[in-house]
């Protein structure tokens, strides 16, 4: 099917939004009034720009309040919308769309809102207008789809037809299998947009918490489903108000918002597939589909990189990795245990302080893999490599983490690309780690949606419900992406700023926590300092004997315990913008130890503050 976007999803000027829109690979625009308003270019003007841009202008809107009037008010309405028909005219829109009335309305009756959508089609039907009619969620009298659609049916004019905004339906919760009973061809336009669940009114909902298909919470893939198998033929296309997508910018948020509508297609044709296995006339067409894949199965690798990453080394030597070669033609060295396996980067990082700057996955095809990403329009990470050289595929992540793409080698067997690193040791301890459990990553405010939605399309990661952590700063929002196995956990916290406060980490799963803390410690590893209150409350919310408590305080190992399991860790310190966490799961633990996190945010708070004067002290000295 077609795409399409409104300008109100962009910020910018309207001549900003066509560039990005058209620069993303979108068909089409609606044009969103206040942006025409707002514009210095004639319609003629706007139109030639779009030919030349080669996007189509698919939909005018919104014109508001018009049906459910008395006479006289009907007949100003009539004015209003002769004047948008000419407007329309002069910009080649042939379709606007009319919202139901939340203002003015004081007939309620559906003979009376037909009789006067009739009239309108008459009007528009002279102007070679068509009318779409959309229920708003908060519409006076018409807040559901399927009472608009008995009031087209009853106006019964072909210029008269529906618009269905999956906001309006399924934030309240209506049934969008009755779609189905709706003539495609009655259908007149869509407009999409995914939402989080928040119990708020629903029009300050609609204003400021919209978002880009696959972002939220909604059915999206079985609703458009539903609608292609109407027959419908039109454009689908994106009709988002988010505070945040209106200040980024205009050029990567249009380029975002495509990806989300190429991946809610291929969702919904699948969908569409799966309901057509008993109903072979139920299968909708027109819905493009892109590579499937299936979710990476582990974490093949973590990067951190550094103009001097020897601070790194000596952690992960007192961890109990193990140093296993210098990269033979580049400045890349490999340390490992079990499966966990961290590469530290040197080249191009002038002044870099260690950071988290990539990760390997590993995947079933990589190809496939890929071949999705580039469907995807997700921009590729190339790396120069020799001739005998194992290439991974590359991509980068919102955030600029670099996602490298490895087939998943046989049991037992170590990554071909891991050959390639020369004059190392053999490892201390191969069975006591077991593979990195998992990757805290951080962004800002504005990446995230973007993050949220770039792991789910590309990858197949699920994104469970955010949790929200205290800190010594403020609120710190998570949300994991993962699969459902665990064997890929990723973190995304949005921090009240990005900064060395909020560093990013890599937690380490092994099956004796114990050995791992005490040979970290007699090899001089400083903790992360847990306090003395930390334990004292653990004592009471656990009924820990004092010999388990004096265990953990002496190791600074940290506790997490409930119906599902058990949970063990322990914290590094920071090394630049990086630190490591080891972890030990029991009984089917399936958390992070959330209750933990306020803790190691206040410990590494009071850290940097001393740190902090200390470096005040010598540039006075």
């Amino acid at each position: 099917m077609r795409t399409s976007i409104a300008t109100v999803c962009l910020s910018g000027s309207l001549e900003e939004k066509m560039a990005a829109c058209a620069e993303a690979g979108f068909d089409g625009i609606e044009v969103f009034e206040p942006d025409l308003v707002g514009s210095d270019l004639s319609p003629e003007e706007i139109r030639a720009r779009a030919t030349r841009l080669g996007l189509s202008l698919d939909l005018y809107q919104p014109l508001r309040d018009f049906e459910g009037v008395d006479e006289a008010t009907l007949t100003d309405n009539l004015r209003r919308a002769e004047a948008r028909f000419v407007v329309m005219n002069r910009l080649g829109i042939d379709t606007v769309l009319v919202c139901s009335n939340v203002a003015t309305a004081t007939v309620e009756s559906d003979e009376v809102a037909a009789e006067q959508l009739r009239r309108l089609g008459d009007l528009a039907a002279s102007y070679g207008v068509r009318v779409a009619y959309e229920a708003l969620a908060w519409g006076r009298y018409v807040d559901d789809y399927r009472r608009a659609w008995r009031i087209v049916e009853r106006a019964d004019h072909p210029a008269v037809g529906t618009c269905l905004d999956s906001f309006h339906i399924l934030s309240r919760g209506h049934d969008p299998a009755d779609i189905a009973w709706i003539p495609g061809e009655k259908i007149f336009f869509v407009q999409l947009a995914d939402a989080p669940r928040l119990t708020m009114d629903v029009l300050s909902w609609s204003r400021h918490h919209r978002l880009f298909p696959g972002e939220g919470d909604f059915d999206l893939g079985g609703f458009v489903a539903t609608v292609a198998g109407t027959g419908y033929a039109g454009p689908l296309s994106l009709e988002v108000f988010n505070d945040t997508f209106r200040q980024t910018d205009t050029h990567r948020t249009a380029a975002h918002a495509l990806r989300s509508l190429v991946w809610l297609q291929d969702q919904a044709a699948r969908r569409a597939d799966d309901r057509a296995d008993d109903r072979a006339d139920d299968r909708a067409g027109g819905l493009a589909t892109i590579s499937r894949v299936a979710p990476p199965a582990a974490v093949d690798f973590v990067e951190v990189k550094a103009e001097d990453t020897s601070a790194v080394e000596t952690m992960l030597d007192q961890l109990g990795l193990t140093f296993r070669g210098q990269h033979r033609t580049k400045p890349v060295r490999l340390w490992s245990a079990g499966e966990v396996r961290i590469v530290l980067n040197e080249q191009h990082a002038r002044d870099l302080e260690p950071e988290v700057a990539g990760i390997g996955l590993q995947v079933e095809d990589a190809v496939a893999a890929e071949a999705r990403a580039g469907q995807l329009a997700v921009a590729p990470v190339p790396r120069r490599t020799q001739a005998d050289e194992q290439r991974l595929a590359g991509f980068a992540a919102p955030n600029g983490l670099e996602v490298f793409l490895a087939e998943r080698p046989a049991p037992g067997v170590q990554p071909a690309w891991t050959h390639e690193f020369e004059h190392g040791l053999a490892p201390e301890d191969p069975g006591c780690y077991l593979a990195v459990d998992h990757v805290n990553l951080v962004h800002t405010w504005q990446e995230h949606d973007e993050a949220v939605l770039f792991w789910t399309s590309v990858l197949g990661l699920d994104a469970p419900p955010a949790t929200e952590v205290a800190s010594p700063q403020g609120l710190v929002r998570s949300r994991v992406m993962r699969t459902a196995d665990g064997g890929v956990r990723l973190p995304l916290n949005v921090a009240p700023q990005v900064s060395p406060e909020y560093p990013e980490h890599v937690a380490l799963a092994c099956s004796d926590i114990w050995s791992v803390a005490a040979r970290a410690r007699a090899r001089g590893m400083e903790f992360l300092p847990v306090p003395d209150n930390y334990y004292d409350d653990l004592a009471a919310r656990l009924g820990l004997d004092a010999a388990l408590l004096d265990r953990l305080r002496s190791h600074q190992l940290l506790l997490d315990r409930g119906p599902e399991g058990e949970f063990l860790h322990f914290y590094t310190r920071r090394v630049g913008r990086v630190f490591f966490e080891v972890v030990q799961r029991a009984a089917g633990y399936d958390g992070y130890g959330a209750g933990d996190a306020p803790v190691r945010l206040a410990s590494q708070a009071r850290l940097d503050r001393v740190a902090s004067v200390g470096r005040g002290r010598r540039g006075r000295s």
